[in-house]
Order: C-alpha cells, then sequence, then structure tokens
C-alpha cells in the first residue's frame, strides 16, 4: 500500500522562514497580500484615484468606461472609480471600527462573565439570548430605522449587531480557559483574581477574538452595504460602496457599470479578509 507522499518546500524555504510559512499556509499569504494592499488604498486614497469623487460633471453623465474615466461615471457625470477608491475608507473603515468596538464591549462582558459566573454571567446571557433572536440584518434595520440613517447611527448598529457573537466567544474561552491548571497555580501562588483575568485569561482567548474578528468582517461589510443600499448607510454625497449600489440600481440597464464596479471591491475585500481569516484559523487549529 502506497504511503501518501508529503509536499516538499521548495530550496529557497528551507532557508527563509518567510517563504516557508508562505509555502506552508498560501490562504494567509495571499490574504496578507490582499489587506495589504487594501489598506493601502484606505490610508492613501489620493495617489490612486485619477478625478475629484464628489465633482460633478452632467455634461459627461452614463459615460461608459473609458481612458478618461476607467469605470465610467455616474448619472450625474461623477467619476465611480474615484468614489470608488474614496468610499473604500468610508465602507471599510466603518465595519473595522464597529467591529473593534463590538470585540471590547462584548469581549470585556464575555470573559468577566466565563470567569467569574454567578449572577453577572446569567444577566448578561439573557440579554445576550434576546439579542441573539434577531437575524442580524433584520437587528441592524430596526436599529438604523430608528435612530435614523447617518455613519455614526450606521456604525452603532453595526457594533450592537455583533456584540452578542463576540460576548459568546470570550465567555466560552474564558470559561474553558479558567479550568485549567496553570489558573490553579496561580491562586495557590497568591495571585487575584483579577490580574489572573487580564493578564492570563484574557491573553490566552485574545487570539479567539481576533480569529472572529476576521471571520465576522465579511458578514459585517454585507450588512454595512445591504444598508447603504436601503438608503439607512452612509449619505450622499459621501463615496460609500453601498450607496453606490443604491443610486445604480435604476440604471442597470443603461449603465450598469454604476453598480458592477462597487460591487466587485466589495466582492474582493470580503475575499480577503476570509483568506485572512483561514490562514489564521489554520495556526490557531495548529496550536
Amino acid at each position: 500500500m502506497s504511503r501518501a507522499v508529503a509536499r516538499e518546500p521548495p530550496p529557497l524555504a528551507a532557508r527563509s522562514p518567510l517563504v516557508r510559512l508562505a509555502w506552508r499556509n498560501p490562504e494567509l499569504t495571499v490574504g496578507i497580500v490582499l489587506v495589504a494592499a487594501i489598506l493601502l488604498v484606505v490610508a492613501f486614497p489620493g495617489p490612486f484615484a485619477t478625478h475629484s469623487p464628489v465633482a460633478i460633471e452632467v455634461a459627461r453623465a452614463l459615460q461608459p468606461p473609458s481612458e478618461a474615466h476607467w469605470f465610467g461615471t455616474d448619472e450625474v457625470g461623477r467619476d465611480v472609480y474615484a468614489r470608488a477608491i474614496y468610499g473604500a475608507r468610508v465602507t471599510l473603515g466603518t465595519v473595522a471600527v464597529s467591529l473593534l468596538v463590538s470585540a471590547l464591549v462584548g469581549g470585556v462582558f464575555g470573559l468577566i462573565g466565563g470567569f467569574v459566573g454567578r449572577l453577572t454571567d446569567l444577566v448578561a446571557g439573557r440579554v445576550i439570548d434576546v439579542m441573539l433572536s434577531f437575524p442580524p440584518i433584520v437587528l441592524g434595520v430596526v436599529i438604523t430605522g430608528v435612530l435614523g440613517p447617518g455613519i455614526t447611527n450606521l456604525m452603532l448598529a453595526l457594533s450592537i449587531v455583533y456584540v452578542p457573537v463576540f460576548f459568546r466567544i470570550a465567555r466560552s474561552g474564558a470559561m474553558t480557559e479558567a479550568q485549567l491548571t496553570y489558573v490553579e497555580a496561580a491562586r495557590a501562588l497568591g495571585v487575584s483574581e483579577p490580574a489572573i483575568l487580564v493578564r492570563h485569561i484574557a491573553r490566552n482567548v485574545q487570539p479567539l477574538i481576533l480569529l472572529q474578528y476576521t471571520i465576522l468582517f465579511p458578514l459585517a461589510l454585507q450588512i454595512e452595504a445591504a444598508l447603504g443600499f436601503l438608503g439607512l448607510g452612509v449619505q450622499p454625497p459621501t463615496p460609500d460602496w453601498g450607496a453606490a449600489l443604491n443610486e445604480g440600481r435604476n440604471y442597470l440597464l443603461v449603465a450598469p457599470w454604476m453598480s458592477i464596479f462597487p460591487g466587485l471591491f466589495i466582492l474582493v475585500s470580503a475575499l480577503s479578509v476570509i483568506l485572512l481569516g483561514r490562514g489564521l484559523q489554520r495556526i490557531v487549529d495548529t496550536r
């Protein structure tokens, strides 16, 4: 019976740790490269854009992609490519900050609930159960519908939507870590409970929260785009990918580029973070 032959790395990989990592975990490598490129566009959109994202030229309205306008123009003559480039900062920044707030709030309460338990865990758990009873998109629509459209309310809605997920992950990780021997050893040495929670439990649960962040990012991006498409997110003339889809829906037959290119930006961004998350998951699972 033949034995499976292990995949041998190229000779260069034996000398370079980075090449060895890229060979063994290509998803992580591709994800890092794509995310780094996206972050570069988000940080410095000016050099990548050829026109102003808000300049209106009615005489050039609904022009197809050309050398002057790579992605064409919209219904009032604005450059679709420039709006897609500048929209990356608005769209991805909104999602990134919202998930960061969710991770901080949900992670802190989850760690406390999982480690301390008792009444704190009971009360927080019941509130989280109520929030989890609503689908994320429905909860986001309800919150933005009550608070009104706008980027601040959109960020608040996205933050609230994903707090329960981070709470569950942090709580589960804290409960698992609290049963391990090193926690008992720390107690025996006289280390206080808050110090154990911060210095040991939180540090060991942090990779799980980071991994969950990368998993939830594409989902939060879809909800942000959906709320923008419904007119509950970023308001014009601020460039935003979800709002661009809403603006282009009435021109799908005569100017499909208004929706195609912002949609491709959403797809590529989501795929990049998915690859990064899968690469990180392989590292965490191995450990």
